[in-house]
């Protein structure tokens, strides 16, 4: 494994980084375990000024972290930066909130004497973070961490290492103590040492399927709390409309965000009969008209996948849904330039045995079905072995919800393309994974949630 840049724009070969020696990662853990001695005896004021201030470098310092981005995974500059906004905001949230959502809660009892609970910290967890959002992702790991005193050790992926030394230093930069948040170059099977060390706590995975069941099965074997935050192939119902252009632009924004490329993004467009010829126009019209190119170009709506696998990938699965009888509405193919591109790609009678069916697309592609009624869409949403979001369009509020409610998913949004903010739980079920980031649910993964009771009069 090598940590290096390649630019998914030209294809070329921009820094390469050493990985770890083993003797370096005994070296970390025994780092991160005296730095998290240290972290949690601080006070939750002292950890909320070091949020604030992290928060503040990173709006600081955005041009750079943005720059730095979209040469590792091709993300265009307008969305570089829509991610450094929401990054700031995370660290914001949790140094506002933290206290309060960290405070005691009493508990009424038949038992005499008084009894509350008490959330603290577990030790040093270890985060395994994705490429797709270098900044946000990690933020919504370390920020509730570190404000509840864990300390954090960061491997990041491997096409990401000027990112995340970037956000090391804005750590220290920040005045938290250097062994509470320790980057670390690692390969897989060092990955599987620190998760079995006694030293790691917990562990967070956002990431691939197969990525996750590694790391779960690791965990598991080793006792260690987890949150997996895997893939997705979200549902976006539309159902009626007063107006479906609207719908559909929005549809298309849902599928384009982050090039496609984002676990949570509308992947799967399951249309009612009634609207579907309409949707299906315009939104082909809508996926049709995405721009791309230089991903530092402001008139450009999306840059190239993350990487030349990741295009070959996406391409295949179109391929073969194509070759067993899909049709191909818009795209379909590579961009005919230098670097991974490939076209904005819809496609209509997809059947389960192509991959396409049951497959995360994880580029600019999306599927339409059409259905005859809201149970039909429901059961097909639900066929999914995915169930992170979704949305539902309807004018009739009392079968949108019911809609909404009979989804096996973690999160559902009503006449809204998918969105978020910080305080706003994130996370799904089944294979999309296990636990909550972001919010106050997201400050409860980690915490020893301990017991006090005191006997009658005591204090």
């Amino acid at each position: 494994m090598m940590y290096q840049v390649v630019n998914p724009a030209t294809g070329k070969l921009e820094r390469e980084y050493p990985t770890a020696t083993d003797a370096e990662i005994s070296d970390i853990l025994g780092r991160a375990e005296r730095g998290y001695a240290s972290w949690r005896r601080s006070q939750k004021a002292e950890r909320a000024d070091i949020l604030r201030r992290v928060a503040q470098l990173y709006a600081d310092r955005a041009g750079e972290l943005a720059a730095i981005i979209t040469r590792e995974m091709g993300k265009t500059t307008a969305e570089a930066q829509g991610e450094l906004e929401f990054t700031v905001g995370i660290y914001r949230y949790y140094a506002d909130h933290g206290p309060e959502l960290l405070k005691d809660e009493p508990l009424a009892s038949n038992t005499p004497g008084t009894a509350w609970v008490r959330k603290s910290s577990i030790g040093a967890l270890l985060g395994i973070m994705p490429w797709n959002y270098p900044y946000y992702q990690v933020a919504r790991f370390a920020a509730p961490n570190l404000m509840i005193g864990n300390a954090i050790v960061l491997k990041h992926a491997p096409q990401c290492p000027e990112s995340a030394l970037a956000m090391q230093q804005i750590f220290r930069d920040a005045g938290l103590p250097e062994d509470a948040y320790i980057n670390v170059f690692a390969t897989n099977e060092q990955v599987a040492t620190m998760i079995a060390d006694p030293r790691i706590a917990g562990v967070s995975v956002t990431g691939s399927e197969r990525a996750g069941s590694a790391v779960a099965a690791a965990a598991g074997q080793n006792l260690k709390k987890i949150v997996l935050e895997l893939g997705g192939s979200d549902p976006f119902i539309v159902l009626d409309s007063a107006d479906l252009p609207t719908v559909a632009q929005a549809a298309a924004a849902a599928r384009m965000e982050n090039g496609g490329q984002a676990c949570n993004a509308s992947k799967r467009m399951i249309v009612a009969d009634g609207v579907y010829e309409e949707f299906i126009r315009e939104f082909t019209k809508a996926m049709a008209a995405q721009v791309t190119g230089d991903p530092t170009d402001p008139g450009v709506n999306y840059g190239p996948l993350s990487s030349e696998r990741a295009a070959q990938i996406l391409m295949e699965q179109i391929d073969d849904a194509v070759s067993k009888g899909a049709v191909v509405h818009t795209g379909g193919h590579r961009v005919d330039r230098p670097g991974a591109f490939v076209e904005p790609t819809v496609l209509s009678g997809v059947t389960p045995e192509m991959r396409a069916f049951s497959e995360e697309l994880f580029g600019p592609a999306a599927v339409v079905y059409r259905v005859p009624d809201a149970d039909t869409a429901v059961e097909l949403a639900n066929s999914s072995a995915y169930g992170l979001g979704g949305a539902v369009f309807s004018s009739n509020e009392e079968l949108a919800l019911d809609v909404a409610d009979r989804l096996d998913v973690g999160m559902v949004w009503i006449n809204q393309a998918e969105g978020g903010g910080p305080e706003l739980p994130f996370g799904g079920t089944k294979r999309s994974g296990v636990g909550r980031e972001l919010g106050p649910l997201g400050i409860d993964e980690f915490v020893n949630k301990k017991l006090i009771h005191t006997a009658p009069g005591e204090q």
